[in-house]
């Protein structure tokens, strides 16, 4: 703001402001000089010149005398700059804020149309004015609030929730690319690739569990003769059970036992578990720490089974107790057992899991489909097995009676399993009865999973044969 006050400050600076003087100073020279006025006159000197010599504004030959500006010139201090609302000019115009637009109408609907978008709302596919009228009408009309309320239900079981996992088939091709560009010094034969792959997985899913779900329930299942059965156990327990049996495997390669003493005495899956339960449930029931050997041990296992050939070059069979596997198809066996009881420990503490990627799948499905005639021959001397129309026996690798196992989805195939003799080959002139599952069905049905009842997607032909086949199928599961 400019005041009369302000204006008489400013000119008191001044020595004649040329419009009379300040009452407080009459001209003379009494010490009073403002601090700034008496600097200027000290730097004009007597000559009234600025520092560089030239002419000051108050000098001799400047626009004013040495006593001041005279009549109708400008003082040398300019005044201040008059301020807009102190002046007597029109003040600029303000621009006015753009007023809101005004909100539409809410759409007014009939009760029929409003029930026929109840759908599209579900969906969340009605624009904003359906939308709006439709949740309004919700509030007051309860028979369309429970409907709406079905339909949204049913429009989450159309997303079911996804696996955090990521997808089991990406370790593979990130494998794949890395050993394409270095090779590795102890390359992994694709037999021991399965195993590799789901210990790793199970591990991933056991550094994601509390200390609390370690104690778990997890009940083993598996089926004896044309019967189910299981054993209680806890996430902890299923470890050292997969630690101890595939301790077998690790015995057959050089590798120390982890039951120590205890492991020649006991020979089957079964005994070994018990064994080593009691031996590290002494004091109390296993806890996380059984993590540690057991992923060593499988490290040990990858690491060691390229090596494992005798002098002939040929590897050590696993003795499972009753029968024998090759090295490579114990690999595949211990993988498929790692990706079963995974899946009972992620049901187990609520946590998805994705079955094996479909090149590993497709390993384990056809282990079982070759196994399945030893199964039959077994079911068949305990007299569990139909005695078969046409049966007859044959000589090994002559053409049988065979039933065609059709294996869908991914890692499926068609196998041709002899009904007659372990011995015979599969023969597709002397087919008798077709069957047809899903892939991670069947390896369901083997590992004890499903009664052999429900597990057939599709069946043909000779409804003795195919039910002695699946039921032999469910049989080659066990603890």
């Amino acid at each position: 703001m400019n005041d009369a006050g302000g204006a008489r400050r400013f000119e008191a600076y001044g020595e004649d402001s040329g419009h009379g003087k300040h009452p407080a100073h009459d001209g003379s020279d009494d010490g009073r000089r403002h601090p700034r006025a008496a600097g200027r006159e000290d730097a004009r000197g007597a000559g009234g010149e600025g520092p560089g010599g030239s002419p000051g504004s108050g000098g001799p030959d400047g626009p004013a005398g040495r006593d001041g500006p005279g009549p109708g010139r400008p003082p040398r201090i300019p005044m201040p700059r008059a301020s807009v609302e102190d002046g007597g000019g029109p003040l600029p115009a303000i621009r006015a804020r753009p007023e809101p637009a005004p909100r539409s109408a809410p759409l007014v609907l009939e009760h029929r149309v409003l029930k026929s978008l109840l759908g599209a709302w579900a969906l969340a596919a009605c624009p904003a004015e359906e939308t709006a009228a439709v949740e309004e009408h919700l509030g007051d009309c309860g028979p369309c609030a429970d409907e709406a309320l079905r339909l949204r239900e049913a429009v989450g079981l159309l997303h079911p929730p996804e696996s955090l996992d990521l997808d089991p088939a990406l370790r593979t091709r990130v494998l794949e690319r890395c050993l394409d560009r270095r090779p590795p010094r102890v390359p992994v034969p694709d037999w021991a690739a399965p195993y590799d792959a789901e210990t790793a997985r199970l591990d991933a899913l056991l550094q994601d569990i509390g200390d609390a779900e370690w104690h778990a329930p997890v009940r083993l299942r598996w089926f004896e003769g044309d019967g189910a059965t299981s054993r209680r156990t806890t996430v902890a327990g299923v470890i050292a059970h997969l630690l101890a049996v595939d301790g077998l495997v690790a015995a057959a390669v050089g590798l120390d036992d982890p039951l120590g003493e205890a492991g020649p005495g006991a020979a089957t899956p079964a005994a070994r578990t018990e064994a080593y339960w009691r031996a590290v449930g002494a004091h109390a029931p296993p806890t996380r720490a059984v993590r540690a050997p057991w992923r060593a041990q499988s490290h040990d296992l990858v690491r060691t089974v390229p090596f494992a050939g005798g002098p002939d070059g040929a590897a050590p069979p696993v003795a499972y107790g009753g029968f024998e596997l090759p090295l490579p198809d114990a690999m595949v066996d211990r993988a498929f057992e790692c990706w079963v009881h995974a899946e009972d420990i992620a049901e187990a503490v609520d946590y998805p899991y994705e079955p094996p990627s479909p090149r590993h799948l497709h390993r384990m499905i056809d282990l079982a489909a070759r196994m399945l005639p030893a199964a039959l021959a077994v079911r068949r001397r305990e007299g569990q097995a139909a005695p078969g129309r046409g049966r007859h026996l044959v000589a090994a690798g002559a053409p049988g009676r065979s039933l065609r196992l059709e294996i869908e989805g991914s890692g499926g195939g068609e196998w041709l399993i002899p009904l007659d003799s372990p011995g015979a080959r599969g023969s597709a002139e002397h087919e008798v009865a077709h069957v047809a599952l899903d892939g991670v069905e069947f390896c369901r049905l083997a590992a004890g999973r499903v009664p052999p009842r429900e597990a057939a997607a599709g069946q043909l032909g000779d409804r003795e044969a195919i039910r002695d086949v699946l039921s032999a199928a469910a049989a080659l599961s066990r603890m």
